[in-house]
């Protein structure tokens, strides 16, 4: 039986078996706008140091008046919605029975146009993208009993294509967990090994993918949260050059390090999800360049070891657990007795892009999510004001439910803003463009870099007793060879290497040119070719 939370989710969206949500069924956001009492102006005035006195406040509110006239004007203007293309109903949530690995946050049934590159073929969108009319809480309580008044972009194209959407993937609280263990509805259970986790924060999108509830899935990848569940679920998970998928009507944890992503069984599936979501959004999304262009990824898949030179980054095998090392490094010398070029290289910025890293996530999830409530200040793409305001009510209502890992985040980035104001963060921007000067320079010697996607297996899930420091070690651990690559923005795939001896898959994680996904792409498929199709993992 639903519990009280999932019955007034779904006594809210009543909506039948419209083609798109009434606009009266979604969040309204502010209806007007008030002045500002003068106790409010002297808070401010005060938290600024602006030394203003109650008679230059009582000037300042009067024009304040004349100011937010504007904002009354545009009040009661109608905001363009988009149009929902393909009917939908707002689907159920599935019973555990019907729900083994806890991996579906919620199910429905959106089928798109009759013919395209995914006819026939099965799609689960992570809960961290918008699907219109279909509840979304991107993995956290704050955002519980949210309805999208809109389709995410690569919705559109997934069901353009002839896709079939069958449900939204749990995922992470607010995506601030790598472990698979942080989702507001529970921890998403590894399909190989009972008791593991998925790894997160596309948690939910792995397990479906390597449980074959779903061909292919739509995952978010900020510090390596596609890479992460695809390694320790045994799938196929590809981070995208930065801006060749656009992000509008995602949820956004830092713009400069968001990235949408395929996951699938197979490197071709994966490609084909690439093929169908990728390309230029019209200026919705401003990270891309306007003369973007899609290749056929598929087309371009030779898979033919002898033409690939791969450089084996030194840093990126740093603590590496010994059975992943040794499955790794098996892997690269099976390419090599391939025919592959296959050469040791180091590159010290590997190592000091964590602290770049964690600066950029620390200041942009306090400044981004929290205080500009999602909405990108200073961008002119589009904005997803539905999701502000949810995201606003439910900060303020339901923050102490938050995960242990943002709570953190939401501390730090506060903390920092106060004493050091953005320096670092501008510094750590700075910085950011040698790091990938650094691969880049590596990246003309060869066609792709190698390393493990994570240098340890997965870990058991946590319990209810596990300490908080652990948890938050527990979610954040494994970012040593991924978040770089958001920094830098290099595409990066992670493929299944090989098992270890108690069933945890191990994956290995190759990088590519900015822009040149396919030979990255390539590069994975002639791995798959090489360990042969018996292995494809499977549950």
């Amino acid at each position: 039986m639903a519990n009280a939370q999932d019955k007034q989710v779904e006594d809210s969206m009543a909506m039948g078996t419209a083609t798109r949500p009434e606009s009266k069924a979604m969040p309204v956001g502010v209806r007007g706008v008030n002045a500002p009492s003068m106790s409010r102006l002297q808070h401010i005035s005060l938290q600024y140091g602006l030394d203003c006195n109650d008679e230059e406040l009582e000037v300042y509110k009067e024009k304040m008046i004349e100011v937010l006239r504007a904002f009354k004007s545009l009040a009661a203007m109608t905001e363009p919605i988009p149009e929902v293309k393909y009917p939908r109903t707002p689907g159920y949530r599935p019973k555990p029975q019907d729900n083994p690995y806890n991996a579906w946050y919620w199910r429905c049934d959106i089928r798109g146009a009759c013919t395209g590159l995914l006819a026939g073929r099965t799609v689960a969108i992570k809960d961290s993208i918008q699907v219109a009319g279909v509840p979304m809480m991107n993995g956290s309580r704050v955002l519980e009993g949210f309805m999208p008044p809109i389709d995410a972009t690569v919705v559109t194209r997934v069901l353009d294509a002839g896709g079939h959407i069958t449900g939204k993937a749990a995922c992470e609280d607010m995506c601030l967990s790598g472990s698979g263990s942080m989702c507001g509805t529970g921890p998403v259970r590894n399909p190989h090994k009972e008791g593991h986790v998925t790894g997160g924060s596309s948690s939910g999108c792995a397990a479906l993918v390597a449980a074959r509830e779903v061909d292919m899935a739509i995952g978010g990848d900020q510090g390596g949260s596609v890479r992460f569940p695809a390694c320790w679920s045994g799938i196929v998970g590809l981070k995208p050059t930065y801006g060749l998928v656009p992000y509008t009507g995602a949820c956004s944890m830092e713009r400069s390090l968001d990235h949408l992503g395929p996951m699938a069984a197979t490197v071709r599936d994966c490609a084909l999800l690439l093929q169908t979501i990728a390309g230029y959004d019209d200026g919705n999304d401003t990270r891309q360049p306007r003369d973007l262009r899609v290749p056929n990824y598929t087309e371009q898949l030779k898979g033919d070891p002898k033409q690939l030179k791969i450089g084996v980054v030194k840093e990126g095998f740093a603590n590496c657990h010994d059975p992943v090392n040794g499955i790794v490094r098996g892997a690269l010398d099976k390419l090599r007795a391939a025919g592959a070029t296959v050469e040791d290289v180091s590159i010290p910025a590997h190592i000091e892009a964590s602290g770049v890293f964690t600066t950029i996530t620390a200041h942009g999830i306090g400044e981004s999510m929290l205080k500009a409530e999602g909405v990108q200040i200073g961008d002119r793409g589009m904005q997803s004001t539905a999701l502000a305001d949810a995201q606003r009510r439910g900060f303020r209502a339901h923050s102490q439910y938050l995960s242990y890992v943002t709570k953190l985040f939401l501390l730090t980035s506060e903390y920092v803003r106060e004493e050091y104001g953005f320096h670092f963060y501008s510094k750590a921007r700075n910085i950011s463009h040698e790091i990938t000067a650094s691969f880049n320079a590596a990246l003309e010697k060869y066609d792709v870099l190698a390393m493990p996607t994570i240098v340890y297996p997965a870990p058991e899930i946590p319990t209810t007793t596990t300490p908080i420091g652990e948890m938050i070690d527990h979610s954040s651990g494994m970012l040593q060879n991924t978040a770089v690559f958001n920094v830098t923005g290099h595409p990066a795939i992670s493929i299944n290497a090989g098992f270890t001896a108690d069933g945890l898959p191990v994956g290995l994680m190759l990088v590519g040119k900015l822009w040149d996904d396919v030979t990255v792409l390539d590069a994975a498929y002639a791995w798959e070719r090489l360990r042969g199709a018996d292995d494809t993992p499977r549950v």
